[in-house]
């Protein structure tokens, strides 16, 4: 059985290797062994935090293999960006140039660089291992976020963002950065990349261009990827696009990648979530569906994915001893749970 858990510093090392493999474009984890030890002391920290509104938590969980005591995958949640670093975006819009005596109309799009997303909540840091992808391994490392914020509202914002990687080769070249870097920053993509990641952002507000970019501009292949995903990133995509995600013109300023978002509230899986508490019943409980389900704590806190039955008329959860121990939880503790298959 798969479980997914806060990080603790014991995961320190798998999370490094996860941080190699993820590769350049992977913003959110730097290969940096001083940042890596510092966002695993941030994420305990805000596990242990009493919280009453969103503020710079950000919690990290990992996916551990029970059978091997492996850290398979890793996902997180800012609970509100930009409240201590900036955090920027392009906006896609249009602008109008007409003339009405020439009978000349022109619609023209431009990129208007931004932070309009502060203080929004950011799920990110999604990333599974090559051996543990298959079955619903993703979906759930992915969905179980909007468990927890819906569990736990007060401490995330109604608006939730993901960034998308943005379209680069293999050896971290983005046709988007090429021509920004050709005239304004001088430096390659894959260091830009990670001096945003470790953390040093200034440099993005002293060289990238003031006033709104033309996209027409902008080279053939740059005006190509804007708003296109990274072929790794598409189904991650289509998965938050299941849950109700869309993108509403918000790029990446590195790649260009789009950035999706949504209401919590509306998200499918966090609106379709119930909580009740627990009967514990193997033989019922292996006659249900399969769900993702999750315990009601946040420092302790511990999701899966297995079987579980409802009961109507008691109301009450129906679990098997195993999920119930992975869950640490007993018979009468509550849990939030939401299927792995809905009815359309």
């Amino acid at each position: 059985m798969n479980i997914i858990r806060p990080i603790t510093s014991a995961d320190y090392a798998a999370l490094y290797d996860i941080a190699e493999e993820s590769g350049i474009g992977f913003t959110s984890l730097p290969v940096n062994e001083e940042l890596l030890h510092r966002k695993i002391d941030r994420a305990t920290n805000s596990f242990d935090k009493n919280v009453t509104q969103p503020g710079n938590e950000s919690y990290l969980f990992v996916m551990e293999d029970t059978l091997t005591g492996q850290v398979v995958g890793t996902s997180g949640i800012e609970a509100a960006v930009g409240l201590d670093d900036a955090f920027y975006h392009y906006h896609l819009g249009k602008v109008v140039h007409s003339s009405r005596e020439l009978k000349i109309h022109n619609t023209a799009e431009i990129l208007t660089f931004c932070n309009d997303y502060t203080g929004v909540t950011e799920i990110c840091t999604l990333f599974l291992r090559e051996q543990a992808r298959g079955g619903i391994n993703g979906r759930f490392l992915s969905k179980v976020r909007f468990l927890f914020m819906m569990e736990h509202r007060h401490r995330f914002a109604e608006t939730v963002i993901a960034e998308m990687r943005g379209v680069s080769d293999e050896q971290g070249r983005s046709p988007f950065w090429e021509w920004l870097e050709e005239h304004f920053f001088s430096m390659d993509f894959p260091t830009a990349d990670y001096l945003s990641g470790i953390g040093n952002k200034v440099f993005i507000a002293e060289l990238m261009p003031k006033y709104p970019i033309y996209v027409n501009l902008l080279s053939k292949k740059a005006q190509a990827v804007i708003g296109e995903v990274h072929d790794k990133t598409r189904p991650a995509l289509r998965l938050l696009q299941e849950e109700g995600f869309s993108c509403r013109g918000y790029v990446d300023i590195f790649d260009a990648g789009p950035t999706v978002e949504a209401n919590l509230s509306h998200v499918r899986t966090a609106q379709a979530s119930r909580k009740l508490p627990v009967v514990i019943d193997d033989q019922t409980a292996a006659q249900g569906q399969t769900s993702y389900i999750i315990n009601t704590s946040v420092k302790d806190f511990r999701a899966v994915a297995t079987e579980m039955a409802v009961s109507e008329e008691q109301q009450v959860a129906v679990l098997s001893r195993q999920a119930a121990a992975a869950l640490n939880i007993k018979e009468g503790d509550a849990v939030r749970f939401a299927p792995v298959k809905f009815r359309d």
